[in-house]
C-alpha cells in the first residue's frame, strides 16, 4: 500500500526545498536563493512518530504568470495537490504576506484537502510576524525555520495527525495500475478483467482521460484496478488535458501495489514502452508485462520463445520481468492475469530470515571473493532485509566505495537464484561498519 502523500507547496523562494531536504535527511532538492529552481515534483519517503509517509516537493506557484515555464511548474504542483492527503502551505515570514500567497491559499481551499499553514524563516526574535498570516483563513500558522530545523516537529505532528481524518476508510485491496501507450488495449483488458464473474463494488466516476479506480472482488479477494490514459512521448502531448492525464497515469503507478504493463505485441516493444517500463522499475513496483493482441500474431512452436528472447534483450535493466501473452479481445489467457498479479505481489512482500540471508551472502562471498582495489578488499560483516515492496537489503561493509556495481549485481543474482523474486525489483544498500 502506498504511503500517504504530503505535498509541500507555496510561491517561489519561501524555503520549500530546504524543508524537504531537512525532513528527507539528505540533500535532494537544489536550494538556491532564486525562484524557479525546483521545476518538477521530487519525492522522498520519510517517517515521523512511527508513521510512514511520502513527501513531495513542488516548484513555486506563480498563479498569474503567463510564462511557459511557470505554467508548467503550476501544473506539476496542481497534480501533487490533487493526489496528496495533506498539504503543507509554505509562506515567507521575513517577507510577509503577498498577493501571490492569497492566490495560492484560494486554490488550496478549493482542493478540500487538509492544509497546514507553515510560516518559514522565523526565529525567536520575529515570532510576532506570524499573526498577519491568520488573514489567509487557513487556521493557525506554524512558525518554523527550515534552515535551522526549528518548529519542524510541530508541523509533522499536525501532518501525521491529519492522516487519520483523511484515511478513516481503510482500503486493503490490491491496487493494480494498468499502464502503457495509447491503443495498446488497456481499456479492453480492464473490461475483460471486470467481467461478469467478478462483482464490482465501487466505480468512481471520471472522464476517459482520468485514472479511474474500480473496486471488485475475485475469488473472495479485493482488488482495485486503475485504468489510465495512454502515455505518449512528451513531444506528442498536445494539450493541458492530456498533460494532466499522463501525470495521473504516473501517479497511479506510484500508488499501485502492482502494475500491468500493456504492450501491443503486434507492434512490438517500442522505445516508449521501454521508458514506461523503466519508470515502473525505478518506482520499485512489481509488475507483469502483458503482451496484448496475441491473436494477431502468426505463430509456430517457437514464437513465444522468440518474443521472450527479444524482451530479455530490450529489458536488460530488469531481467526479473514476468510476462504473459494474451488477447483482451478474445479473452485468451486473460484468466491467468490475476493469479500472476497475486504471485508477483507475494514476491514483492516476501521476507528472507536474517539467518538465511547471512548464510547465503557469506557463502557467496567465499565462492566469489570481491576484487581488491588499491590493496583493499570489500568485507561484508552482516546483512539484513529491512523492508518489502520492493524487497530491500542492507549490507554492513568495511567501505561502501569497495562495493563495485558488478559485484552488487552478483549478490543480487545470488539472492534471486535462491529465492523467487521474479516480477519485482530488489534494492541493495550499504552501510559502513568498522571491523575493529
Amino acid at each position: 500500500m502506498a504511503n500517504p502523500l504530503i505535498a509541500v507547496v507555496g510561491r517561489p523562494n519561501v524555503g520549500k526545498s530546504t524543508f524537504f531536504n531537512k525532513v528527507a535527511g539528505r540533500k535532494i532538492s537544489i536550494t538556491e536563493d532564486r525562484p524557479g529552481v525546483t521545476r518538477d515534483r521530487l519525492y522522498a519517503d520519510a517517517e515521523w512518530r512511527g508513521k510512514s509517509f511520502t513527501l513531495v516537493d513542488t516548484g513555486g506557484i506563480e498563479m498569474r504568470s503567463e510564462d511557459t515555464m511557470w505554467r508548467e511548474i503550476k501544473k506539476q504542483a496542481e497534480v501533487a495537490i490533487e493526489t496528496a492527503q495533506v498539504i503543507l502551505f509554505f509562506v515567507d515570514g521575513r517577507e510577509g504576506l503577498t498577493s501571490s500567497d492569497y492566490d495560492v491559499a484560494d486554490m488550496l481551499r478549493r482542493s478540500k484537502k487538509p492544509v497546514i499553514l507553515v510560516v518559514n524563516k522565523i526565529d525567536e526574535y520575529s515570532e510576532d510576524k506570524i499573526y498577519e498570516f491568520y488573514s489567509l483563513g487557513l487556521g493557525e500558522p506554524y512558525a518554523v525555520s527550515a534552515e535551522h530545523g526549528t518548529g519542524i516537529g510541530d508541523v509533522l505532528d499536525e501532518a501525521v495527525a491529519a492522516f487519520d481524518s483523511v484515511g478513516a476508510e481503510e482500503d486493503d485491496s490490491v491496487k493494480i495500475a494498468v499502464v502503457g501507450k495509447p491503443n495498446a488495449g488497456k481499456s479492453s483488458l480492464v473490461n475483460r478483467l471486470l467481467g461478469f464473474e467478478r462483482s464490482i463494488v465501487t466505480d468512481i466516476a471520471g472522464t476517459t482521460r482520468d485514472a479511474i479506480d474500480t473496486k471488485f472482488t475475485y475469488n473472495g479477494k479485493a482488488y482495485t484496478i486503475i485504468d489510465t490514459a495512454g502515455i505518449r512521448r512528451k513531444s506528442k502531448v498536445e494539450d493541458d488535458v492530456e498533460y494532466y492525464s499522463v501525470m495521473r497515469a504516473f501517479e497511479a503507478v506510484r500508488r499501485a501495489d502492482v502494475c500491468l504493463l500493456v504492450v501491443d505485441c503486434a507492434e512490438g516493444l517500442t522505445e516508449q514502452d521501454t521508458k514506461i517500463i523503466g519508470y515502473v522499475h525505478e518506482q520499485g513496483k512489481p509488475s507483469l508485462i502483458v503482451m496484448n493482441k496475441w491473436d494477431l500474431i502468426e505463430k509456430d512452436s517457437n514464437t513465444i520463445n522468440d518474443f521472450e528472447k527479444k524482451l530479455a534483450e530490450d529489458l536488460k535493466f530488469m531481467d526479473y520481468f514476468k510476462s504473459v501473452y494474451v488477447s483482451a479481445k478474445t479473452g485468451q489467457r486473460t484468466e491467468r492475469i490475476l493469479n500472476l498479479v497475486d504471485e508477483v505481489v507475494a514476491h514483492a512482500n516476501f521476507r528472507i530470515s536474517t539467518g538465511a540471508l547471512n548464510d547465503l551472502i557469506s557463502q557467496a562471498v567465499r565462492v566469489n571473493e570481491p576484487p581488491s582495489y588499491n590493496g583493499r578488499r570489500l568485507k561484508v560483516f552482516y546483512s539484513s532485509q529491512v523492508s518489502v515492496a520492493p524487497p530491500t537489503f542492507v549490507l554492513f561493509v568495511n567501505s561502501a566505495d569497495l562495493l563495485h556495481f558488478s559485484y552488487e549485481r552478483f549478490l543480487e543474482n545470488t539472492i534471486r537464484k535462491n529465492f523467487d523474486f521474479s516480477g519485482t525489483p530488489v534494492r541493495i544498500t550499504v552501510k559502513e561498519k568498522s571491523d575493529k
